[in-house]
């Protein structure tokens, strides 16, 4: 340890113990235990407790405090803990009785302090802390410590009664791992001290009447099997497999809702995930005897594994289905439809009186809506889904909601009644709908889909929320639609359903309500992403007022909304001018008008939003090289930088930067310039005339003053973005620089200059305002960025800017600084520190 750290520790106990100025800052005390942690990690021995008296002076004298605050309790609990976590430190606080009066029944527990949840919390912790070897073990059992534990696991905090539940999970297997032998069997003698008292504690529990010990048990055994694989977990559960497998038709005592969570985690275990496992039986009992929605989690949890025996698979699919099954069958007409599956798991009808009532009707179908999103989601999905059947009975829901269907069945109509204008159904289905153009098959009902979310469009009555979910699902059919071959009849269908999607899009981008106007700027933006290069979408587009609807949001009163027309804007330009046979549809769209009029919002604009996208919009623009000839991107780059360099925020002047690595990445390959050090040069008098021209370019689009002036910007992100463009730079001239270097005298004005910025940097002007002294350095110069760039070490500077402030933080002297601001500056505490 440090001498610092050594003079650092009388004042800090100090300041901890004195009961005038108690230390309440909680982040204060979460940063010194962090302190402390990495002392103790760095040296298991007792000599940080030897040399350091007054730690145990300290842990003593809060003990001997008549009331000390529940704060100081809890971290000295804490601390205590972290010092005992070596076996030899752990010894000497033994023989100084302090652990005993901390974590003992003389200590804490029995006072009235125990009443503050934050002091049952650092008692907690400081035992977990500490065990980490068997002496610690040992204490905790003979000590009585282990029944606090059971009981604090139905501590009305729920972050203690967590934490509890947590430690036994730690202390049973640092048990079990700690013996000589792993146990072979349920009737195995060789289970040590510790597991015992969990196990009869777990038995005792799940035997009880009592629906929360046995949900607090039921609770450890999902932790344990869920952080344990080891194969001693499967003699564990052997001794309580049939008490709670007798929960799932136990009527007196309702713990079901807890067995779904703790079969998933045995499944994932290797323990028990064996096809020749008697666990799956269990399994398969469960999604028998469970109601919908407990069994619900559990079926979608067996779907996403891979290793599963079939008939569990398919099993599990079924219950995930039933409700759709029964939507469908509730909507058609008597054999009209045959429904999703052939048979059910369970009895039909406790779906059916599910659906019968609306609490747990619109729950049910939630609950399987964002099961089906999940798996729909994963990109390897383990079974086969019935993908038509299933998208025709979430047409069939979404038009309930909406009131279009009209059922001809009892169910059907109550059904159909729960869900008119449910937006939680609307925003669920819609979810999934959205998920669906990824599989495939469905062709047949990709008109009948269009022709629902249209008039989700359409309707008054859709929420802004709901309609934007529905914007998203139609434009991923859009694109599944466009990128189908069809014939000319299908063709026209295709024109039909554009017009009127952007005969919508007219109507919304007008809305009264922000949110639906920004909703349909990103969709817009969306299908343009996709759809630019069909004949027919840019057609359909430009014949629509969308183009000027949307140019005309630039002035919206909305931040958020200029934004998104910035930016859709900026992709019709794709259409309108930077296609390589654009559709020229009048002046309003030419390319200076709109760089005019982004520009002039990136000048002036008062929020943030829009700015970021205009820079955001050019940088688009000039990486798909849409800003003309090498002279006019110079002088468009030039231009923004001037701009964005004064914004004030950061974000802006980092997308700027963006812009800048890929103005200076497209110059160097336009000219041949190697990439990386690796790459072919046909000479070197062509390698140093290539490099010439392009640092030339990069000086008359004033590209370095840009760049050194965001490496000392007071936002870390730029400066770390700057510094990384420079240093790549740096790579780009260094046999240029070299030559320059070697030619130039020390004494030169540029070499002068460099020399003052060098130094400049290193002093410490990183995130700070650029500095400007009479020694300045001419950035637009050739020579002077030349030498610059071989002569500034730029890794030196990224390092120092990739520095953490924790190590100022962190630091013994800023330690003490918090504490004594926290304790107030009392004369004696600061004559101990300094």
């Amino acid at each position: 340890m440090t001498r610092e750290c050594s003079l650092l520790l009388p004042a800090v106990c100090a300041a901890l113990a004195d009961p005038r100025q108690p230390c309440s800052d909680d982040t204060c005390l979460e940063k010194l235990l962090d302190w402390f942690r990495e002392l103790t990690a760095a040296d298991p021995t007792a000599e940080l407790l030897q040399n350091n008296p007054c730690l145990a002076e300290f842990l003593g004298s809060v003990l001997a405090l008549p009331e000390p605050s529940p704060s100081t309790l809890s971290f000295t609990l804490r601390l205590a803990g972290v010092l005992a976590a070596s076996e030899s430190r752990f010894q000497h606080l033994q023989q100084e009785k302090l652990l005993a009066r901390l974590f003992g029944g003389d200590g804490p527990l029995n006072s009235a302090l125990w009443e503050d949840a934050s002091v049952r919390s650092g008692w907690l912790e400081g035992v977990h802390s500490m065990m980490h070897h068997q002496p610690a073990l040992d204490f905790l059992c003979n000590g009585g410590g282990i029944d606090v534990i059971f009981t604090l696991q139905g501590d009305p905090s729920l972050f203690v009664a967590s934490a509890a539940s947590q430690l036994l999970v730690h202390i049973f297997t640092l048990s079990v791992e700690s013996g000589t032998t792993e146990p072979r069997s349920t009737k195995d003698p060789d289970w040590p001290v510790c597991a015992q008292m969990i196990i009869k504690h777990i038995e005792d529990s799940l035997h009880s009447r009592s629906a929360s010990r046995i949900e607090q048990s039921l609770k450890l055994l999902t932790s344990l099997f869920g952080s344990c694989h080891a194969t001693w977990t499967e003699v564990l559960w052997l001794g309580v497999a049939k008490q709670i497998e007798s929960f799932l038709t136990e009527e007196t005592v309702q713990v079901q809702h807890m067995l779904a969570n703790l079969f998933l985690k045995m499944a994932r275990s290797p323990v028990f995930s064996g096809p020749e496992s008697s666990f799956w039986a269990l399994v398969t009992s469960a999604l028998e005897h469970l109601t919908p929605v407990q069994a619900g989690p559990l079926a979608v949890g067996i779907l996403r594994l891979y290793k599963c025996p079939q008939d569990v698979r398919i099993q599990a699919l079924t219950v995930l289905l039933q409700p759709m099954d029964c939507i469908l069958r509730a909507a058609s007409q008597p054999l009209e439809y045959a429904g999703l599956l052939d048979e059910s798991v369970s009895d039909p009808t406790t779906v059916e009186s599910l659906l019968s009532s609306k609490s747990t009707c619109v729950s049910l179908l939630c609950q399987t809506l964002a099961h089906l999103e999940e798996l729909m989601s994963l990109v390897h999905l383990p079974v086969d889904l019935p993908y038509t059947s299933l998208l025709h009975s979430l047409i069939t829901i979404l038009q309930f909601c909406n009131g279009f269907l009209s059922p001809a069945s009892p169910l059907g109509s109550t059904i159909s009644r729960f869900l008119i204008n449910c937006f939680r159904i609307q925003r669920s289905a819609l979810d999934v709908v959205a998920a669906f153009p990824e599989r495939k098959g469905c062709a047949a009902l990709i008109g009948s889909l269009l022709d629902v979310l249209l008039a989700y469009l359409e309707s008054p009555n859709t929420s802004p929320t709901v309609l934007k979910k529905t914007f998203r699902a139609t434009s991923r059919w859009l694109v599944r639609l466009q990128g189908q071959s069809c014939s000319n009849s299908r063709w026209q269908k295709k024109e039909k359903i554009l017009e009127d999607v952007f005969l919508v899009l007219q109507k919304r981008l007008c809305s009264p309500c922000w949110e639906v106007r920004d909703s349909s700027l990103e969709f817009l933006t969306v299908l343009i992403q996709y759809l630019r290069d069909q004949d027919e979408f840019r057609q359909s587009l430009l014949s629509s007022e969308v183009p000027r609807l949307t140019e005309n949001l630039f002035e919206d009163p909305e931040s958020y909304v200029r934004a998104s027309a910035v930016t859709a804007v900026g992709h019709l330009a794709f259409i309108t001018y930077f296609a390589p046979e654009s559709p020229g549809v009048g002046d309003q769209y030419n390319k200076e008008h709109i760089f005019a009029k982004l520009q002039e919002i990136l000048s002036t604009d008062p929020e943030g939003f829009p700015r970021r996208a205009v820079i955001s919009i050019f940088t688009e623009w000039l990486r798909q090289g849409c800003t003309g000839q090498l002279e006019d991107t110079e002088q468009f780059v030039s231009r923004v930088i001037q701009t964005v360099e004064h914004d004030l925020d950061w974000e802006v002047r980092l997308r700027g930067l963006e812009l800048v690595e890929i103005f200076c990445t497209h110059t160097v390959c336009q000219f041949g310039l190697p990439t990386c050090p690796y790459a072919p040069v046909s000479s070197a008098v062509t390698s140093s005339i290539h490099q010439n021209k392009t640092i030339q370019i990069f000086c008359r689009a004033k590209v370095f003053g840009f760049l050194f002036r965001s490496l000392c910007d007071c936002d870390k992100p730029v400066g770390q973005r700057a510094c990384d463009i420079l240093l790549c730079l740096s790579g780009y001239f260094r046999p240029v620089s070299s030559l320059k270097n070697s030619q130039e005298s020390g004494d030169s004005p540029a070499g002068h200059g460099i020399t003052w910025l060098q130094r400049t940097l290193r002093q410490g002007s990183l995130a700070q305002n650029f500095p400007t002294d009479g020694n300045g350095v001419d950035f637009q110069d050739p020579e002077s960025m030349v030498l610059a760039l071989g002569t500034i070490d730029f890794v030196e500077l990224r390092d120092e800017l990739n520095k953490s402030s924790d190590h100022m933080e962190k630091s013994p002297q800023s330690l003490l600084q918090d504490m004594l601001a926290t304790v107030g500056t009392v004369e004696e505490n600061e004559a101990d520190c300094y």
